[in-house]
């Protein structure tokens, strides 16, 4: 397997296509423009839930639980397919898997815009997951066939800006829909979309596929989903029912039998799925960790972002949603910069640089109080999406250039597993400890109150702030003051975590990531 390409030979693999009648290569921007369209509807709709769950738990009636897996039923089914359908879109077409995710997510997306309760939902969100996992590795693995070499770190850089983009866009859209419509609209807005990127895809994007595909991999299909939900679902899980409850620690064993399952038989399978021999490429596993971390710290920071702008400071959906902006802005610049040094200083030094200025933003947010003024976050948030970005460029170059291009499918599956892996990581793990900080900290506060009413309170902010109105009066300001302190206690443990995990991902970057693309054989030692 040869992952090293001719920088030179880029232009005149172009010219020699489009001297051919390749009208695909001619038209290779417009292509981008509606694989980062396809994409963006499948970011956004990962992100708008969030500024939503207030309104839901209000509107539906939704419970804790119920309101945890609206928003991750998604991720789960989305995160746990990614390889599989990755792999099979090599084999069947990928426009033709990009097509098929669009009609159902677009579906899905009218399902959920008129469920009638929290269970309804979670079913819609599920579907849109399986959609999400037909669309998203089609996009990335798309681009690989249609840029050469050369103009490919640019295309990338846009598909990748669009993704990153969508993440702060989803609550800015969400917030603006909340505010002037139902809830179910923040789902409609998906459908013309969907529906417009399904007819520019007929048009301008190109059927390609694996050019000898191999046979199916039925075991290695299976496994890869079971390993892949199962570990998202406890990670998942954790928060509410503890990481020492049998349900999660059912599902981690799972997760870890199935995957070593799958390790054992792509390894001995004489046409495997994943062919494990890729991994000798150090650009492809380091890229996916540092695309992995980077997922985690943006997925965890707007899991719990949202909460503090609408809990603690009292913002509407909407206003939370454009306090987002920021975020969307460091994404945007992020691109055009991280085409420039990549040349300059290679892959290793801006990844590793990205990885270790994000921890040192996130530590910073660790400080924030309740009282904090957001003149003094926006600037923050503005440079962790600029950190954030510079580092899902160069990472997602990395791991492509890794795959050999008849496997762009799966090196996209990979590429995305790792970033929504990270994601479900972010809500977990962040979540966790944060709602551990506000738990420990909340206790006093509710001592006083009957069993009922402290139980309520100690669930979370939400929660408690819910009660406090209930009381009013003094001892409810007193309990709404001690409920947004708590969380920002939550809140500070969680950067802080965050902050050392990115620390490490850069070291480990700058130890391992080689800077330029190199050649391994599968063969070979």
């Amino acid at each position: 397997m040869t992952s090293q390409h001719d920088q030179g030979g880029g232009g005149r693999r172009t010219a020699e296509l489009e001297r051919g009648g390749g009208n695909t290569y001619r038209r290779r921007w417009w292509t981008l423009a509606i694989l980062s369209v396809s994409l963006l509807v499948v970011i956004i709709d990962d992100t708008i839930i969030n500024v939503a769950v207030p309104t839901l738990q209000r509107e539906l009636g939704a419970s804790a639980s119920a309101l945890q897996w609206i928003v991750d039923a998604y991720v789960i089914v989305f995160a746990g397919l990614l390889l599989t359908m990755g792999a099979l879109g090599d084999r069947f077409g990928r426009k033709r898997f990009l097509q098929l995710g669009l009609g159902v997510f677009a579906g899905a997306s009218l399902l959920g815009a008129y469920a009638s309760s929290a269970s309804q939902l979670i079913m819609a969100r599920a579907l849109m997951g399986v959609g999400g996992a037909l669309i998203m590795p089609s996009t990335l693995s798309v681009i690989t066939g249609v840029f050469p070499r050369g103009e490919r770190v640019k295309a990338i850089g846009i598909w990748t800006g669009t993704a990153s983009v969508g993440i702060p866009l989803g609550p800015i859209v969400g917030g603006w829909l909340l505010e002037h419509f139902w809830w179910g609209s923040a789902f409609l807005l998906n459908v013309p979309i969907a529906v417009a990127a399904l007819a520019g895809g007929w048009i301008l994007v190109p059927e390609s596929r694996h050019p000898a595909p191999p046979r199916p991999d039925l075991p290695g299909l299976v496994l890869s989903v079971v390993a892949l939900a199962s570990m998202v679902y406890g990670i998942i899980e954790a928060p509410s029912s503890g990481w020492t409850s049998e349900a999660v620690i059912g599902s981690f064993g799972l997760a870890i039998s199935a995957g070593a399952a799958f390790v054992l038989h792509e390894a001995r399978v004489r046409e495997p799925m994943l062919d494990l021999r890729l991994f000798r490429n150090p650009r492809l596993g380091r890229g996916t960790v540092a695309m992995t971390l980077a997922g985690l710290a943006i997925g965890g920071l707007a899991f719990l972002l949202t909460q503090y702008l609408q809990f603690v400071q009292g913002y509407t959906p909407l206003q939370a949603g454009l306090r987002f902006l920021p975020i969307a802005i460091g994404f945007g610049i992020a691109s055009p910069i991280t085409q420039r040094l990549v040349p300059r200083i290679g892959t290793t030094r801006t990844v590793a640089a990205a990885l270790g200025g994000g921890a040192l933003l996130l530590a910073s947010l660790s400080l924030v109080g309740p009282e904090t003024s957001y003149w003094l976050v926006g600037p923050a948030l503005l440079l962790i999406g600029l950190g954030i970005g510079a580092a899902f460029v160069p990472s997602t170059d990395a791991v492509m250039a890794a795959v050999p291009e008849a496997n762009a499918g799966l090196g996209s599956a990979i590429n995305d597993s790792g970033r929504q892996v990270g994601a479900a990581l972010g809500i977990g793990i962040l979540g966790a400890l944060a709602n551990a900080g506000y738990r420990s900290r909340i206790g006093g506060a509710v001592a006083s109150l009957s069993p009922d009413l402290a139980a309520t309170a100690r669930r979370s902010v939400g929660a408690a702030l819910e009660v406090a109105a209930g009381m009013g009066g003094p001892a409810g300001e007193a309990l709404r003051r001690a409920a947004n302190a708590a969380f920002m206690d939550g809140f500070g443990l969680a950067m802080l975590a965050g902050a050392v995990l990115l620390a490490a991902g850069a070291f480990a970057v700058l130890r391992r990531l080689p800077s330029h693309d190199v050649t391994v054989s599968p063969g070979g030692g």
